[in-house]
């Protein structure tokens, strides 16, 4: 076996996550205990009873995330000790935060403060309404880009997330993705608005890259203990020092999802292991690379669904 993990990004958060976890894993109630002192409030509490409304906001939702992932994680290899160590990991946009800490780059603390500011940098980036993005279904990457080309008009609209094949997310200026969309559909595309606080990872999050760029430069980032492969180039960091150039270009730049589990399967990649809340990951891998098996893990009942699967 040569294990990816994998580690998801916002959108997966629900109320109630890691509380089964927490309850009856001692290594995944440590990673909540450290996360509520790391950032001085009870974000465990959020992960486990919410409200909704408090944990969907963006500043709030990206430590969720990341102190789940790394919770499950760490309950994974408190179960299973004999657990091969990983070929290589990555994370969807916020998750590679998670692959960071999960390979040694990132100390869990340090990537809690940085998502932490990391949410609200890019919360704030743009003024409530003025952007937007769509999921374009059906259409591939260049003609996403044409689109968006001709639809900018003077505005930003650009691809965002390459997913997977045939599924191509894009974020702008709220009228210049309409626009996108509706060029998209007029081709034999299909575009679905999200709802989502901001347009994320597109030229709009500059200043929000900009604030992380001063964060990061407080951070110092470790020796990898296995690779991992970065949304913005999908090809796994050569070295530490590549961290903070890599996370400031992710904010404002497209993830390369598609391309990432491609050079995961180039690797060698046998099975993958989607730690976190939900099955999107796995959902996507069964559409770039059908022979990758990968196996959601978000619970007690997960980790447990291991053991033949490892045997």
């Amino acid at each position: 076996m040569k294990l990816a993990l994998l580690f998801p990004g916002q959108g997966s958060q629900v109320v109630g996550m890691g509380r089964d976890l927490a309850e009856h894993v001692p290594a995944s109630g440590a990673v909540y205990a450290r996360a509520d002192a790391a950032l001085g409030f009870g974000l465990s509490r959020l992960c486990f009873e919410g409200p909704e409304a408090d944990l969907v906001l963006t500043a709030n939702t990206q430590p969720a995330l990341l102190a789940t992932s790394v919770a499950v994680l760490a309950a994974i290899r408190e179960r299973w000790p004999a657990l091969p160590t990983p070929t290589c990991a990555a994370g969807h946009s916020l998750g590679e935060y998670a692959a960071l800490v999960a390979a040694g780059a990132l100390a869990f603390e340090d990537a809690l403060l940085l998502v932490r500011a990391r949410g609200a940098a890019m919360q704030h980036a743009v003024p409530a309404g003025e952007g937007s993005m769509a999921a374009i279904v059906g259409l591939d990457g260049e003609a996403v880009g044409a689109a968006c080309v001709e639809a900018a008009q003077g505005e930003v609209v650009a691809p965002a997330n390459f997913n997977a094949p045939g599924q191509v997310v894009i974020a702008g200026h709220a009228a210049a993705v309409a626009r996108a969309s509706t060029l998209a559909a007029a081709r034999g595309g299909k575009a679905i608005a999200l709802k989502v606080s901001a347009p994320f990872h597109c030229a709009l999050m500059a200043p929000a890259a900009r604030a992380l760029d001063e964060r990061l430069a407080q951070v110092r980032a470790g020796a990898f203990a296995f690779p991992v492969v970065a949304n913005v180039d999908a090809t796994p960091y050569a070295a530490p020092a590549l961290v903070r150039e890599r996370l400031v270009r992710q904010v404002d730049h497209a993830v390369l999802w598609e391309a990432s589990v491609r050079a995961l399967v180039a690797m060698g990649v046998t099975h993958a292991i989607e730690v976190g809340p939900g099955k999107v990951l796995a959902g996507l891998a069964k559409r770039i690379a059908r022979d990758l098996p990968v196996l959601s893990v978000a619970d007690v009942a997960g980790v447990e669904s291991l053991a033949p699967w490892l045997a």
